[in-house]
């Protein structure tokens, strides 16, 4: 009896050795990639896969953003070089990590997109965050990421738009470590308190300085447009309810600006809201907009803008779908023009017929 059960122990000490000796297998083949994008996959699809780190003041402005564009898979907020957010010594920053498909928007289009969310000339923080924790950088995974930041960065200085010299970092990834989960995602949690905290802290008004056209001439727009369209959107009008083009336009495709054809919202968001004006759940690209606060008419609303032609389009309410973290885009028809999902190409908006493609084929 007792060698039966001194058998039975050693048996039971061999696999629970084996299987010790598998989790630390597994445990060392997590850690040998430290680089995101030094992957051995084999799988054509996944290595288009790659991953951008940047760092460009409180994450929590950096996230929408980016995580609007096709291709763009995850972005996730933390911190970067060292693990403490508070530690100097390690000059640790608030970034975000970007997954991308390289196939649908490329390391150099995210670049582009980073540039104009940050003040790349202070070197003491960001906006109304300030410190060594809010310093703008770019942490490059391969060496050619470093190549494409140094061009546009180089590019971005011979523009001369700044007075102040580019102090924006160039720096090899070193670590990443996600930042708490309430942290995660916040303008879509928070969709109040984001906008209160990102329009409180300048980062609108210096894109606007900075990014912005220069408004087009009164004569020359007076031309072009039709009295109604001048009327709302260089003079703040508002058209009637129900009686205007796109309240009750079912049709794929686009509207644009009408001003300057910059793309604004994508029928695949329009929704009935019963107002008697085209109404949206959110706009293609979020920083095509601006948005302000309007007290005209003793009443308080938030106006949207457009944010290269500065034109009035109309106003955003809270009482939208859930699905649109409850907004609402009121928009004037007299401000869009409305491009054909079968005139896209045509138009000069080929990019945008992929939106509906994946519609087609639901």
């Amino acid at each position: 009896m007792t060698q039966s059960i001194a058998f039975f122990a050693c048996i039971t000490v061999l696999l629970f050795s084996f299987q010790s000796v598998q989790g630390q297998e597994k445990a060392v083949d997590t850690m040998k990639t430290t680089n995101p994008n030094e992957d051995s996959r084999e799988d054509g699809v996944k290595n288009h896969v790659q991953t951008a780190t940047f760092a460009g003041g409180c994450f929590w402005c950096m996230v929408k953003p980016f995580d609007q564009y096709e291709g763009v898979i995850n972005v996730v907020s933390g911190y970067t070089l060292g693990s403490n957010p508070k530690s100097e010594k390690d000059e640790s920053n608030e970034a975000v990590q970007i997954t991308f498909d390289d196939r649908k928007i490329s390391y150099e289009q995210l670049l582009k997109i980073y540039w104009r969310l940050i003040d790349p000339t202070d070197d003491g923080g960001q906006f109304a965050d300030r410190g060594n924790s809010y310093r703008t950088a770019i942490f490059y995974h391969t060496e050619s990421q470093r190549i494409a930041a140094e061009n546009s960065k180089n590019a971005l200085e011979k523009e001369k738009r700044f007075s102040k010299p580019i102090r924006t970092r160039i720096l090899p990834y070193r670590d990443f470590k996600a930042a708490q989960d309430w942290h995660q995602d916040f303008s879509r949690k928070n969709p109040v308190r984001y906008d209160q905290f990102f329009y409180a802290s300048g980062r609108p008004e210096f894109q606007k300085k900075y990014w912005d056209t220069k408004p087009m001439n009164e004569k020359e727009l007076k031309k072009r447009l039709t009295d109604l369209q001048f009327q709302v959107t260089q003079k703040n009008g508002t058209e009637s309810a129900f009686r205007n083009e796109y309240w009750d336009n079912h049709d794929e495709g686009i509207y644009v600006d009408i001003v300057d054809g910059t793309p604004l919202f994508s029928s695949l968001d329009k929704f009935d809201s019963g107002c008697g004006w085209p109404s949206f759940g959110k706009p293609l690209i979020d920083t095509s907009l601006h948005k302000k606060t309007d007290y005209t008419h003793n009443m308080k609303r938030i106006e949207v803008r457009s944010a290269k032609a500065n034109s009035h389009l109309g106003h955003v309410f809270n009482d939208g779908p859930k699905k649109f973290d409850g907004r609402r885009y009121c928009i004037n028809s007299a401000a869009l023009r409305f491009i054909p999902k079968e005139k896209l190409v045509e138009e000069g908006y080929g990019e945008y017929l992929k939106l509906f493609e994946k519609s087609d084929d639901k």
